[in-house]
């Protein structure tokens, strides 16, 4: 994707003119496209936006401060009663996509019409830093994925680079740039301490032509991952949302072909399986941006685990052990764990609860009481 032709206009938070990422915003966009402001010039809102709002945020670019916290639990942890939490930690430096799945979550969760980019990475290191001194022994697993792509930005922010450099002092650490970009040749000659992981969500192809718009196609998302390896990056695949349709098994088989042919379990950190999942009052604006012929929009669903609207429990179930059971008749060495399940899905798809399973223990395991720090 060109961003510089992707982005209709470009704010530039006075307060942010220092930072690296805004000068070189600069440098980089036509001075017509680019706006400096001293604060926003868009009414707050409260609720959800419109579908063509919603549309008009993500082509609508906001680098700014970040007055909030940065480094933040992962909202499965919330949920501990109904899911099994793999203790993630999440790391925002924005907010908004710029590329559009017909799934996304943002569409419930996001009420801004901008897409944003937080300027002050700065504060965030020292956020890190301090927990990190006050934890010293805590295996922290951190993603900068949650509400905006990790690396789809990134040939703007160049944010990879110093993070890779700041997680070598903290070797205890998981970085992990979680992406459906193929934006990785930023920081393939940064040196790292072994301990960052380029993820990659992936579908079949069909899902990825049909519901993925905007993003890296397939082969794109496979040559960058075999990219990554060959710098010395760990990588590892997301599976996740699976989407049922018609040929599900058909497509699903050939995705663990894919995978299975092309890498070895030794090369990739994790895999990771989950379901469509989406707030029930998403369903409309899906419905309103991407018609009755989506995948997604027309699929039977219920309220669930959460709140959530997901398929039937026996369906994801059968969905689940079907995706495993593909992996693992190529080999049995691959590291799998689903994502945002309840316990009765671990129990119908291993048998066992992750904590009871080699090679997930760690993932799985309850963290050390943490110190609390403020910066």
């Amino acid at each position: 994707m060109n961003l510089i032709q992707h982005f209709e206009k470009v704010y530039l938070d006075q307060a942010s003119l220092e930072s690296p990422v805004a000068q070189r915003i600069q440098k980089l966009f036509p001075a017509d496209k680019v706006q400096v402001i001293e604060k926003p010039t868009w009414p707050e809102r409260a609720g959800m936006m419109t579908p063509e709002q919603f549309d008009q945020s993500k082509k609508t670019l906001f680098v700014t401060p970040f007055k909030g916290q940065f480094f933040k639990r992962c909202p499965g942890a919330t949920q501990k009663k109904v899911l099994s939490c793999c203790n993630y930690h999440v790391l925002n430096l924005g907010a908004q996509c710029n590329m559009n799945c017909s799934y996304c979550y943002l569409q419930s969760y996001l009420n801004s019409p901008v897409l944003k980019i937080y300027s002050n990475l700065d504060q965030a290191l020292l956020e890190l830093k301090a927990m990190a001194d006050a934890n010293p022994e805590a295996p922290f697993r951190v993603g900068t994925g949650e509400v905006i792509d990790s690396l789809s930005l990134d040939p703007l922010t160049l944010y990879s680079r110093e993070l890779i450099s700041f997680f070598r002092n903290y070797p205890k650490w998981t970085l992990e740039f979680k992406t459906k970009s193929a934006a990785v040749a930023q920081f393939l000659d940064v040196p790292h301490s072994g301990n960052v992981v380029v993820s990659w969500s992936i579908n079949p192809r069909l899902i990825i032509q049909r519901e993925e718009h905007g993003t890296a196609s397939f082969e794109s998302r496979m040559q960058a991952a075999r990219a990554c390896i060959d710098a010395g990056f760990q990588i590892a695949f997301h599976i996740d949302p699976m989407i049922w349709h018609p040929e599900w098994k058909q497509s699903y088989a050939e995705l663990a072909s894919e995978i299975a042919t092309r890498f070895s379990p030794q090369e990739v950190n994790v895999i990771s399986v989950g379901a469509l999942r989406f707030q029930p009052e998403q369903k409309a604006m899906m419905r309103e941006r991407f018609g009755m012929k989506s995948l997604v929009t027309s699929a039977e669903v219920f309220i669930s685990e959460g709140g959530k609207m997901r398929y039937d429990l026996s369906l994801r179930q059968e969905m689940f052990h079907f995706m495993i059971t593909q992996l693992k008749s190529h080999n049995s060495a691959w590291r799998i764990f689903l994502c945002m399940e309840t316990p009765e899905s671990w129990i119908s798809s291993f048998e066992s609860h992750p904590m009871q399973i080699d090679g997930l223990k760690d993932l799985f395991r309850p963290l050390p009481k943490l110190q609390e720090v403020s910066v």
